[in-house]
């Protein structure tokens, strides 16, 4: 009975070393690939103002806001429209990037862009269709406004605290929006904006820092705070029918530094 005692308890001690020697090796390991990691010391982050410039790709449309005049039912003149539709148009941009260094973790970005955008619109009006039952057919009306943008967004992001190589941020502020054509030429599109326009935006992406370069990819939502309605002209069952037009994006950015 003694001896068969002594046995288990070298059985235990043997499977206790095991396991110790086992953890141990895992930890070296983790301690010398962590001693392997190299620190890049791109992105320029130290630096009070820094430069860079972006690639981006946004999906556009424009938001409505139906007219009393078109809520109307006794509204005779436009009777024959159904509604107005506006739908997402793909589009890009190109800009440079402006960073100032307030923090570790927070920075005020100058980012000015050219933003080239489509916005397609789709009004539904009943016609007179004999072969549809009760005589009334819906046909869709596709117009499309095309319009070069010059933007200049002024945003704060604020940065994780850096793992490795990697940051995650968040990004809002403004950006302000010039039309690059006059208004009298603008006057002659079927669905007719202002020139002038303000947008909140705001985002979110990741740092990742590379060799020579931070590489920074960046999903950010635009709203448009201005009413660009300008009425008696375009499409007059766009310009009759609405009272609120407002612009709406969301883009992807593409970010070197």
């Amino acid at each position: 009975m003694q001896t068969t005692h002594v046995r288990n308890k070298l059985h235990l001690c043997r499977g206790k070393i095991i396991l110790f020697t086992l953890l141990l090796l895992v930890s070296n390991g983790l301690i010398a690939q962590e001693r392997h990691i190299e620190i890049h010391p791109s992105g320029n982050d130290d630096q009070f103002i820094s430069y860079g410039f972006f690639l981006a790709a946004h999906n556009s449309t424009l938001r409505v806001k139906y007219s009393e005049a078109f809520m109307d039912p006794a509204n005779a003149g436009l009777s024959n429209v159904r509604a107005v539709m506006p739908t997402f148009s793909p589009g890009f941009a190109l800009g440079f990037l402006v960073t100032t260094r307030l923090h570790d973790q927070l920075n005020l970005m100058l980012t000015p862009k050219v933003g080239f955008y489509e916005h397609k619109t789709e009004v539904q009006v009943f016609t007179d269709a004999s072969n549809v039952a009760g005589g009334v057919g819906i046909n869709t009306v596709p117009l499309m406004t095309e319009e070069t943008l010059v933007e200049l967004p002024v945003l704060f992001k604020y940065k994780s605290e850096r793992f490795n190589n990697t940051r995650m941020f968040f990004i809002g502020g403004v950006n302000g929006q010039l039309r690059t054509k006059n208004q009298e030429e603008a006057d002659e599109d079927p669905v007719v904006l202002r020139g002038r326009d303000l947008a909140l935006e705001m985002g979110m992406g990741f740092d990742l820092y590379f060799k020579y370069f931070k590489f920074s990819p960046e999903i950010r939502f635009s709203h448009g705070l201005t009413n660009l309605y300008r009425p008696g002209f375009g499409d007059p069952r766009v310009t009759d029918s609405v009272s609120d037009i407002r612009r709406k994006s969301i883009t992807l950015y593409l970010n070197f530094q």
